[in-house]
């Protein structure tokens, strides 16, 4: 069947439907990642978004099994589910091969009821975003009538629905213990800290966790606009008063850096994807990382005792953060999931070792 994609500023880009054939609306946003779209489609980060691939050929590999479950998550996924209002992209392949794969994207897209759009140049559409930066826009069906535009992304309270409704625990029992405030955090992130012999007790981003005993937190990566989630940034105010180790990502680097006085600006179109690069403050070292962030702090905002850490190559925007004295560290960037190397190892071995 026909589809269309229809951007708020009129431009329109005519496919083929893919997945469950319905409307979505959301905000219109590319990633540049070459593989693994079932674990972008299934980042919550993405909660709110209309979804553009720039790799031109997806669903070659399938889908893997929901059924392998570590830790009771869902191992091959981010998530329990798409999070991802609708998918854009050039190339869609009916046929698959792999050896991990149970099933078609397009078989689970129609079962999770998330639309696709296959046919459309991704080229001219990520050079309109990258020129008039993230609009909003809404995939239409057939010839059916235009819906109603989104509530504009930077209003909406988009983590209370991605963010766990209880606290859980992980590898209970561990020598230390480190609080996850859960902000759309990735399941591979929670494997990560269990594989650090840490226990991880998951907390819902508004969950006040400072009368827990812990050794350490960790503020997940999420999505929407950080300036929303005061209740969260009044915890971590709070819980920075202990002096104990942090760790923000993505969204959570952003809150923190609101909990120490600094400011925080939208990005014109993001960092998205596998390949963004990060360079190391005070050094020729760039890395590789992977990214799905919408907002950045502002460098100039950030208050005495604290200094960029990392600086994006592409476009400046403030990567990382640290503070000078105390044992706090915020990164743009998915620490378990970008390439080793920092000062010998990666970003969350250095973390593990300030709680250890």
């Amino acid at each position: 069947m026909k589809a269309t994609l229809v951007l708020d500023n009129g431009m329109r880009f005519e496919g083929t439907a893919f997945g469950c054939e319905k409307p979505a609306v959301g905000e219109v946003v590319f990633c540049t990642a070459m593989t693994g779209y079932p674990e972008s489609l299934t980042d919550a980060a993405y909660a709110g978004q209309l979804l553009a691939l720039t790799y031109p050929l997806v669903g070659n590999y399938g889908v893997p099994s929901h059924e392998v479950k570590e830790l009771g998550l869902e191992k091959f996924f981010e998530s329990n589910k798409i999070q991802v209002r609708g998918l854009i992209v050039t190339d869609y392949s009916e046929e698959y091969s792999h050896w991990n794969a149970a099933e078609t994207l397009d078989a689970w897209m129609k079962r999770e009821g998330v639309p696709g759009i296959t046919g459309i140049d991704t080229r001219a559409l990520t050079k309109a975003l990258r020129n008039e930066g993230v609009m909003g826009g809404q995939i239409v069906i057939g010839d059916a009538e235009l819906q109603p535009k989104a509530a504009a992304y930077d209003t909406v309270n988009y983590v209370a629905e991605v963010s766990c409704e209880a606290p859980a625990t992980y590898n209970e029992g561990a020598a230390k213990k480190v609080v996850l405030v859960d902000c759309g955090a990735k399941h591979s992130l929670i494997r990560s800290l269990v594989a650090h012999d840490l226990e991880v007790v998951r907390v819902p981003y508004d969950y006040d966790f400072t009368a827990l005993s812990y050794d350490a937190v960790v503020v997940s990566a999420g999505p929407g606009n950080p300036n929303l989630y005061a209740v969260t940034v009044a915890n971590i105010a709070k819980a920075m008063e202990t002096a104990k180790p942090f760790l923000g990502i993505g969204l959570g680097c952003q809150l923190m850096g609101l909990a120490a006085g600094a400011k925080v600006e939208k990005l014109k179109f993001g960092h998205r994807g596998a390949n963004q690069p990060s360079r190391l403050a005070g050094s020729n070292s760039c890395y590789i990382t992977n990214q799905n962030a919408g907002y950045a702090l502002v460098a100039d905002s950030l208050p005495a005792g604290w200094k960029v850490l990392f600086t994006n190559m592409n476009d400046g925007a403030v990567d990382g953060i640290r503070h000078e004295e105390k044992p706090w560290i915020g990164t743009q960037f998915a620490p378990e999931a970008c390439s080793r190397g920092y000062r010998k190892d990666n970003l969350m071995d250095d973390f593990v070792n300030l709680i250890k």
